[in-house]
């Protein structure tokens, strides 16, 4: 089946209702040290802060149309942390002249019982996974290299298989719609990272897991 959006995006809170500018990439395994280094350097952060999340995918199928999609993520390294419940909207696809994708991004932060109230709603649980890796920052931006694995035994997070033998790599700014500035300095930074990695505008809803 065509899976929603993927996004390795750790819980680190963030504003309500904003537009989120998005681009992707990713890099071999044996290419991560050399990209780490040259993040080190380019970045506010020489010492990038590491995550380790679980995130469920839940799905809402109406009577027509897409089914609407919400994430609930938590923290495994910092379990006693709020969970994040994350909606993210279709990407706007009409203006080619941004750098970035952008689409509408609302992050709340919720309770432990999440999973609960959203099977209580309705919502059906498609998929899980867990991402760990690295944060940087440089001002509004911030570039996530994070490593994807597939949970084997539903809600066992000790349980997984990676996705892939690469790291997933995303840089992204959340602004108020109309603010493209953000997707130049995106463009410009992600020039600066090649030819490590090529970060580029993918529509999510062509991935598949």
């Amino acid at each position: 089946m065509e899976a929603p959006p993927v996004t390795s995006m750790p819980v680190t809170g963030g504003a309500v209702n904003m537009m989120e500018y998005l681009l992707q990439g990713s890099v071999l395994d044996q290419a991560l040290e050399s990209l780490l280094h040259r993040l080190r350097g380019l970045c506010d952060n020489m010492d990038p802060e590491t995550f380790t999340d679980h995130e469920l995918v839940y799905l809402l199928k109406g009577q027509q149309g897409n089914p609407f999609i919400l994430r609930a993520r938590r923290s495994l390294s910092h379990p006693t942390s709020p969970w994040h419940l994350r909606y993210l909207g279709q990407p706007e696809v009409g203006d080619k002249s941004r750098h970035a994708l952008v689409r509408n991004c609302v992050d709340v932060a919720a309770s432990h019982s999440l999973p609960e109230f959203l099977n209580e709603m309705g919502f059906r649980m498609d998929h899980e996974f867990t991402a760990n890796g690295h944060i940087f920052r440089k001002g509004v931006m911030k570039i996530v290299v994070s490593k994807l694995s597939r949970i084997l035994v539903p809600g066992n997070t000790e349980n997984t298989e990676r996705l892939s033998l690469s790291y997933l790599v995303e840089l992204s700014g959340l602004a108020p719609a109309g603010q493209d500035t953000v997707s130049e300095d995106m463009r410009s930074f992600a020039e600066q990272l090649k030819p490590l990695v090529h970060l580029e505008k993918i529509d999510p809803s062509k991935q598949r897991h």
